[in-house]
């Protein structure tokens, strides 16, 4: 079978390998379709939050089919549709799918049953591979107590993350203000349903914020972005007595802001990474409301042409969210 493995730093390779085998407790996996993530990047760059090594074959936003079971699984079948959680924890320790652990970027895998969820039929393979990343932000709107239809929603950067996260504050009802400087993703945003996509190039974002709610600032800011320019203004964006939730990843880097705003406008700041506890939540949210996360899957690849995949994906202007398909 074919996969996809980064042999070292910057070294991303299509190998073929023996298929997997199953212990009596795993289940086998045929890939449907996979998310090419913003982390799959930092993977490919040698850095990642957590501990990692090579060889390592990447693959983590997933959607699966079940085609072989071990004899003492219960509960799953031949033939069911599943996604899985990235954040896994194994005898030894805490592992990321994908990271730590060998991903989905591949043909066929093993994966313990206990990390699988099953797919509503109203799912397909396609956009259930963005399951994961959704996941993400509806951690991040639940994180700073969730959101309603009285509340305005502002989401710093408008990329993956972001968009999913507008996506879950729209199905909660809020209105949705998304800030981003790429006209492809305000575009995107606003297909979502997002009221308002805000350029914040060459400055005035937060005063557009504050005329649209009426000079106050909003309920609640997703830093989505991780980017410097977007976690030094996302404070300015917040209300007095708002809430901050900040899941753009930012490895290394000092970033200079104004921190006194969170004393000044009493605001409750907090940090989320993942998705812990909320995946059948999460999954039922987007089978009730019907939300259509397609928008965000700009472009298609097959699983083979993965190497052209992540090269084209390095501009982030030319796409949003690449899909690698399987079959």
């Amino acid at each position: 079978m074919k996969a996809l493995v980064f042999d070292a730093p910057e070294k991303p390779v299509i190998v073929d390998t023996a298929m997997p085998e199953i212990s009596p407790n795993e289940v086998l996996v045929r890939t449907r379709a996979v998310g090419i993530c913003h982390s799959d990047y930092e993977l490919l760059a040698g850095r990642y939050i957590i501990p990692i090594s090579y060889p390592v074959t990447p693959g983590h936003e997933w959607s699966g089919e079940i085609v072989e079971v071990g004899r003492n699984v219960t509960g799953f079948h031949k033939g069911d549709r599943v996604v899985g959680e990235c954040v896994v924890r194994t005898p030894e320790r805490l592992h990321h799918f994908g990271f730590s652990l060998s991903g989905a970027d591949r043909e066929f895998f093993a994966v313990n049953p206990e990390w699988l969820h099953k797919l509503p039929d109203a799912v397909d393979d396609k956009k259930a591979a963005l399951i994961e990343p959704f996941t993400c932000g509806f951690y991040a709107v639940l994180r700073s107590g969730g959101t309603n239809a009285s509340e305005t929603v502002v989401v710093s950067g408008g990329g993956t993350i972001g968009l999913v996260s507008a996506a879950a504050a729209i199905g909660m009802g809020a209105r949705v203000i998304v800030v981003d400087p790429l006209a492809s993703r305000r575009e995107v945003a606003k297909r979502l349903g997002a009221d308002v996509a805000i350029d914040p190039t060459g400055g005035g974002a937060a005063e557009k914020i504050r005329e649209l709610t009426d000079g106050n600032g909003a309920d609640l800011v997703i830093e989505a972005s991780g980017h410097d320019a977007s976690l030094a203004a996302a404070f300015d964006y917040a209300r007095e007595d708002g809430r901050m939730s900040m899941v753009g990843i930012n490895i290394g880097r000092k970033v200079p802001a104004v921190l006194g705003q969170i004393q000044m406008k009493n605001l409750t700041v907090r940090g989320c990474i993942g998705s812990p506890g909320v995946w059948p939540a999460a999954i039922r949210f987007l089978e009730r409301t019907g939300i259509d996360l397609s928008p965000i899957q700009t472009h298609d690849f097959d699983l083979t042409d993965a190497v052209q995949a992540f090269a084209f994906g390095q501009d982030p202007t030319k796409s949003i969210k690449i899909t690698l398909l399987n079959g």
